[in-house]
């Protein structure tokens, strides 16, 4: 595993698969593949012979996963679950999702190629949908395996007015069998993904892999400032209730808490002014505040002392505030056995990993419920993800897969006491 010559090969074939399935896009810059839609359905045929090389056996599920399993999974010994998504976001990355399907298959190939026969099941998983894109309704494939699957989900119509239960009808699932998906709990012992890191701190740290200790959670508010209006030109400065100056103080009151605060990151992402007009005072903004922790006490205070100090600014300038939550996700735990045991891989492939949260939400959010979760990131350049320019190295990913083999063999032991 250490000669020059071979060093980078899990790597190159690694990147060279990458390359190959993001050719499975709707034109125009970047990836971008939904749920349901042709460029899916032209990408499991990829993943499906993956699976195959890897000694797997694939399936397509009711709810538009490829799932792919090995001979003891089949035969209902006790399964490892790996995987992630192949959608992406409109204009997306080659990296995102599908990193995590296609590492792991590379890792399983390469350890049958060498005679290595793990001692348990395996499953992996191409879920169908994470980002939501098509009809706005995420983790449809790993709630479904989790049990947890909302078959309101169906209703939810796409720009064409589409429904979800009629685009999986029509791609070969079958959206009546969804509840049957659910895994049993005693049957699994853990779902492990692989996923680009999605920031920068990997890069800082100068390291390729690191261990995931937690999915963040996230909570979403709409806040409205109401101020007066009047004319831009014959009211006096002072006095004036202008509610864009009193919204842009809680911006930066905001900006300033994030800052000062470990582990707990946000956003307002969009804001709204009414009137919107050249030469009035503005009366009304709505903005979006957006708080992400992998702690929820930290997330909870954040939140208390951002909103105090938003209510504090809005009484110093004569405006009202309302503000009224539109969305919580709680964090989720990755399972200390499954960390040390990525952790102990790493060590053993020289490979400095330190703990780190996810600050976006992954399937493992919904397979939580059925199991416990491990995540390894992947180092990509500037952080960048969602974005065509979304990019790792052939040697980061040479790194992480032989992380993984590393992992899956030492995972034997554990396996068999956990059964």
């Amino acid at each position: 595993m250490t000669d020059s010559k071979t060093q980078t090969a899990l790597g190159r074939d690694l990147m060279a698969r990458l390359d190959e399935a993001a050719r499975h896009s709707r034109p125009g810059p970047g990836v971008t593949r939904l749920f349901c839609s042709d460029e899916h359905r032209k990408v499991l045929e990829l993943i499906a012979d993956w699976m195959r090389q890897a000694g797997l056996t694939p399936e397509l599920d009711a709810s538009g996963n490829l799932v792919g399993r090995n001979a003891r999974a089949m035969a209902g010994e006790k399964t490892l679950i790996l995987g992630s998504h192949q959608d992406t976001v409109a204009e997306g990355g080659k990296y995102d999702g599908m990193l995590g399907i296609a590492l792991p298959l590379q890792a399983l190939q390469a350890l049958k190629e060498v005679g290595i026969e793990l001692p348990y099941g395996v499953e992996a998983v191409a879920f169908g949908d994470e980002e939501g894109t098509r009809f706005q309704s995420t983790l449809i494939g790993s709630r479904a395996l989790a049990g947890t699957f909302d078959p309101v989900s169906l209703e939810a119509r796409d720009a064409d007015g589409v429904t979800l239960g009629e685009a999986l009808k029509a791609f070969g699932g079958n959206p009546e069998a969804i509840p049957q998906l659910a895994r049993k709990p005693e049957a699994v012992f853990g779902f492990v993904e692989v996923h680009i890191e999605q920031g920068p701190v990997l890069e800082q740290r100068d390291q390729a892999v690191g261990v995931v200790t937690a999915l963040t959670g996230i909570e979403r508010h709409r806040i409205c400032v109401r101020g007066k209006a009047g004319h831009a030109g014959t009211t006096p400065m002072p006095g004036r209730r202008d509610a864009l100056v009193g919204a842009a103080e809680m911006v930066v009151a905001a900006d300033r808490i994030l800052n000062a605060t470990p582990d707990f990151v946000g956003v307002v992402g969009k804001l709204e002014v009414r009137p919107n007009a050249v030469n009035v005072i503005p009366a009304e903004v709505n903005f979006t505040l957006e708080l992400r922790s992998p702690d929820t006490t930290v997330r909870e205070q954040g939140r208390r002392e951002i909103l105090d100090s938003c209510q504090r600014l809005a009484q110093a300038r004569g405006l009202e505030l309302s503000s009224e939550p539109t969305y919580q996700a709680e964090a989720v735990a990755c399972a200390e056995w499954l960390i040390e045991t990525l952790e102990g891989a790493c060590e053993e492939c020289g490979e400095p990993a330190e703990r780190m949260f996810s600050g976006a939400g992954h399937d493992g959010l919904a397979m939580h419920d059925l199991t416990d979760i491990g995540m390894l990131f992947v180092r990509c350049k500037d952080g960048l993800s969602h974005h065509p320019d979304e990019a790792i190295s052939i040697e980061d990913a040479d790194r992480a897969t032989r992380v993984l083999m590393r992992f899956l063999t030492n995972l034997g032991s554990k396996a068999r006491s956990r059964s």
